[in-house]
């Protein structure tokens, strides 16, 4: 039997450490609890915006998805995006910090649907995510609740 951790968010920011992606687009892991997360990142114009001078939608759709993993992991799942919508509601055009906050709202055998909302530095909705995720394995030293 595998021996569950005790301090999950710590566990999960371990895993998440080396992470190339979330490291080169400067993702940082802000709050894990069971069954919720919030990531941010800094937006850096030579990085995130496109050639008219927003932020790239891809870089948003990124950070967005960034949250989906670190939900699945804070209740044992390995989850691979099957759907994933987003409603772009505000965009930026300057240097901002911007953060995405989820929620499982469905947790089967083989799927999970996960919300997410997305905010900027003066917690103004900019976009809403709606995904489902293919659960495709167990951390097994996570316990499903805790």
């Amino acid at each position: 039997m595998i021996e569950q951790v005790k301090d999950v968010p710590a566990y999960i920011r371990k895993m998440y450490e080396n992470n190339a992606f979330m490291n080169n687009f400067g993702v940082h892991i802000d709050e894990i609890t069971c069954g919720h997360a919030v990531v941010s990142m800094e937006l850096d114009p030579a990085k995130h915006f496109n050639h008219r001078g927003i932020c790239h939608g891809g870089a948003l759709m990124a950070l967005a998805d960034s949250v989906l993993g670190v939900t699945g992991a804070s209740v044992g799942a390995v989850v691979a995006t099957l759907n994933f919508s987003m409603n772009f509601i505000k965009n930026v055009h300057s240097e901002k910090h911007i953060y995405v906050t989820s929620n499982i709202r469905h947790h089967g055998r083989t799927t999970m649907v996960i919300e997410a909302e997305m905010y900027d530095t003066d917690n103004r909705l900019m976009a809403t995510v709606m995904t489902t995720m293919f659960i495709v394995g167990r951390f097994e030293e996570i316990p499903e609740k805790w």
